[in-house]
């Protein structure tokens, strides 16, 4: 039988807050944080062709060790109960160890792709808990649009995107080459966190999401942390804020540090106030427009638009 095939883009993702309360019992970190996908992207494409064998292949030029993508077709083949032929394409575009989600989005991008090139229906409620069981992230790529995030974050509660960061919608995302370890940034923010200050991260974190984000009031509790180990964050976030950014903040764990500007003309300004960066403009993408992305991107082999994407093939 011939292979089905799909060439889709995995989105970036950025914080637009970003809360660490303290340690769990189950030694993760309980936070709150505020989701948000925006147009810097991968593009995955995939090809399934029907076998007994489950074979995974996967060209990825970087050599990912471990790529969650492939995870990611191993998972899907032994969660719908299938064997065939999965064959991987990834050209990267999302920086890696940034803060930006680029490997969380392309196992996403595995799990709602290939049970539609299979032939297979798989629930939201059991793609969320493959996902899971990849990365605290990788659910909310399975939703995409603006969420919030608590517990590991993978809990996850939709938001209206519109009328986040007072309706900026183009921003850029300065990407140094410059790799934060999480596990670290987590070991130096721990000692610092107290039940009082618990406290007020919750209560400020609710008046963030119900005032819809306002720039001067937004925080990410890494940026202390990180910013003593890395100076040059710091400044790269006060260049953006001198640039015109309402909010810049990093995005994660780091490295990466983005604005929302007012304009595409103010994000062309703060492409040449940092020309000696690397940096990706990019626009932040609703739910709705995510969901339309990813119908266009299989129509060939979805019978109706649902979510998730529904296959032609299914019976």
């Amino acid at each position: 039988m011939k292979s089905r095939v799909a060439r889709v883009r995995a989105l970036a993702k950025i914080n637009l807050d970003l809360r660490v309360l303290g340690k769990r019992p189950d030694g993760y970190h309980e936070l709150r944080t505020v989701f948000q996908t925006i147009s810097l992207a991968d593009t995955l494409e995939i090809a399934y062709r029907p076998g007994r064998r489950r074979v995974i292949e996967i060209d990825d030029p970087l050599g990912i060790p471990g790529n969650l993508a492939a995870r990611a077709a191993e998972l899907i083949l032994e969660t719908i109960n299938t064997g065939g032929s999965v064959s991987l394409r990834l050209r990267k575009r999302i920086p890696m160890g940034a803060g930006l989600g680029g490997g969380s989005s392309d196992a996403a991008a595995v799990l709602i792709a290939l049970p539609v090139l299979a032939g297979r229906v798989v629930p939201l409620p059991r793609l969320l808990q493959a996902g899971v069981a990849l990365g605290s992230d990788v659910p909310f790529f399975l939703l995409g649009g603006a969420a919030v995030g608590i517990g590991r974050g993978a809990e996850l509660f939709p938001l209206p995107g519109r009328s986040l960061c007072g309706g900026r919608s183009r921003g850029l995302v300065v990407a140094p080459e410059l790799h934060v370890s999480t596990a670290e940034a987590y070991r130096g923010l721990s000692p610092r966190l107290t039940t009082k200050s618990q406290e007020n991260k919750i209560v400020s974190f609710q008046s963030v999401v119900w005032d819809r984000g306002v720039c001067g009031d937004v925080c990410n509790d890494f940026e202390e942390i990180v910013f003593e180990q890395h100076r040059r964050l710091a400044r790269l976030k006060r260049q953006l804020v001198n640039a015109g950014a309402c909010p810049a903040l990093m995005t994660g764990s780091g490295s990466a540090i983005f604005g929302l500007f007012s304009g595409a003309a103010a994000v062309r300004d703060a492409v040449l106030s940092l020309r000696d960066e690397r940096s990706f403009r990019f626009s932040l993408v609703s739910r709705a427009r995510y969901r339309s992305m990813w119908w266009r991107a299989l129509e060939e082999h979805i019978d109706q638009k649902t979510w998730p994407p529904r296959s032609r093939y299914a019976r």
